[in-house]
């Protein structure tokens, strides 16, 4: 069986539609979506459809959770935090706004013996990044049950989104994937006398897993990939002017996020100076 795991669309068509479309290609069996369908692009209604109409699991993202809830209950301190909010929430439509609220939080199930656990960001939180440099113990943690997980036990593999960084690492004989971002992928150790071409990071990006499903022995083979797909940036940019177009426009083109100072707190926690490299 051939399952699919996607993250982070983030309401960019082009790069949703490129996706499916290579999806479809390899006769995947299931998809299932780690969440932040909307928020940032363009075609947030679209997104929402094609997600609805393709996906077998649809988790709740950070994005999908924030933007769906009332104002009254976020804390929101600086005005164009208010702002960002009030513009994209009253893009969604009511039945929009039901669906994305009621998403599950996390998901998991048996492949070749190992037992797969997915979400969004972290097993007790949607909105915290782990990333590739962190610390062992906090990626130990992440194979942890909570509960916010369908079971107490430890998972032998574990796939989530939210930093749109696609990566693979291997602890405690355990294995911790980032699926990537399909509408907004980024590279945040940049550096202009080493990077390669940008077309190769702003890629949309996801996950392959082949395996028997349901399959609690190792008794058949297990295959990773993490692939890219390219699609066509210029036409998802092709649109009216809106709120976030100047934002979303940087992120896509450059491979990178709109607010490094944020990117560079994340990684001085860790005593790492990224401009150094």
């Amino acid at each position: 069986m051939k399952i699919a795991i996607i993250s982070d669309i983030h309401s960019n068509l082009q790069a949703l539609q490129a996706t499916i479309a290579d999806i479809r290609k390899r006769k995947v069996d299931k998809i299932i979506c780690l969440g932040d369908i909307i928020a940032k692009g363009y075609h947030v209604h679209e997104c929402i459809n094609i997600i609805r109409k393709e996906c077998d699991v649809i988790l709740k993202g950070n994005c999908d959770r924030h933007f769906s809830e009332e104002l009254k209950e976020l804390n929101l301190k600086r005005e164009e935090q208010v702002y960002r909010w009030k513009q994209v929430n009253k893009t969604l439509t009511e039945d929009e706004k039901i669906f994305l609220s009621q998403l599950p939080f996390s998901h998991e199930f048996y492949m070749s013996g190992s037992l797969i656990r997915v979400f969004h960001a972290t097993p007790e939180r949607d909105n915290i990044a782990i990333i590739n440099q962190d610390l062992i113990e906090d990626k130990y943690k992440m194979f942890l049950p909570s509960n916010k997980t369908e079971s107490q036990n430890i998972a032998d593999i574990v796939i989530y989104g939210h930093i749109h960084h696609q990566y693979m690492d291997k602890l405690y004989n355990k294995t911790l994937i980032n699926s990537g971002s399909v509408g907004n992928s980024f590279c945040l150790i940049r550096n202009p006398k080493k990077d390669s071409d940008i077309r190769e990071i702003r890629q949309a990006s996801y996950c392959l897993l082949e395996g028997k499903y349901e399959d609690k022995e190792y008794s058949e083979p297990l295959s990773i990939q993490l692939i890219r797909v390219p699609y066509n940036l210029e036409k998802e940019l092709d649109v009216d002017e809106y709120f976030e177009k100047d934002q979303f426009k940087y992120e896509v083109e450059n491979g990178t996020y709109r607010n490094m100072e944020k990117i560079k707190d994340n990684f001085e926690r860790l005593g790492i100076d990224i401009k150094k490299f």
